[in-house]
């Protein structure tokens, strides 16, 4: 599953909280430093993907009269360019090792930063830094089926996309968050 913007300050003080917790670091300077390097490392991530797909669309949009001529599937077609143009950005489109990577570069920040010490092997600090960012993101999806649940259960319906669902969903999304402890 992607990572969100909206989702990235969660994640990095997930990451700080399970450092945290596991007993195998160190913390110099307190979680703050730790969940700030990790969302700085996300955002990146994040913008370059938004850029790859930015450049993705572009190519679509100047060749979408070869597309409908050819009749083209264009979800296919995105996916075939945007894998073509990954390397490029730096990005790596499979999601396991996609945040392995993410994971080693956290962990690789966090030590040259001087925000944690440790006695064990980086293996076992990458994993728990890696399993942070897949719990969260699994819990994330259950939430948001929660989320979607709870909303079509409303007399009045809200379409996805609109200013009134946006907001209905920002609510519940904080409130699902604060229930979960998850914020």
């Amino acid at each position: 599953m992607k990572i969100s913007l909206k989702t990235i300050p969660h994640i990095a003080n997930k990451i700080a909280i399970d450092l945290n917790k596991s007993g195998a670091v160190t913390m110099t300077k307190g979680l703050e430093p730790i969940a700030k390097e990790a969302q700085k490392i996300l955002m990146h991530d994040a913008k370059q993907e938004m850029a790859l797909e930015e450049k993705t669309h572009e190519i679509c949009e100047e060749n979408e009269e070869q597309i409908e001529f050819n009749l083209v599937d264009e979800r296919q077609l995105f996916f075939m360019i945007k894998k073509k143009l990954a390397p490029e950005f730096g990005v790596i489109l499979n999601y396991e090792e996609r945040y392995s990577d993410l994971s080693h570069k956290i962990l690789d920040e966090l030590y040259e930063e001087d925000l944690i010490h440790f006695d064990v092997t980086e293996n076992r600090i990458k994993n728990i830094i890696y399993n942070a960012i897949t719990s969260f993101i699994a819990e994330a999806s259950e939430l948001d089926n929660a989320i979607m649940d709870k909303i079509r259960t409303y007399k009045k319906r809200y379409i996805p996309g609109t200013d009134d669902f946006d907001i209905l969903y920002e609510k519940l999304y904080r409130e699902e968050m604060i229930k979960r402890g998850m914020e």
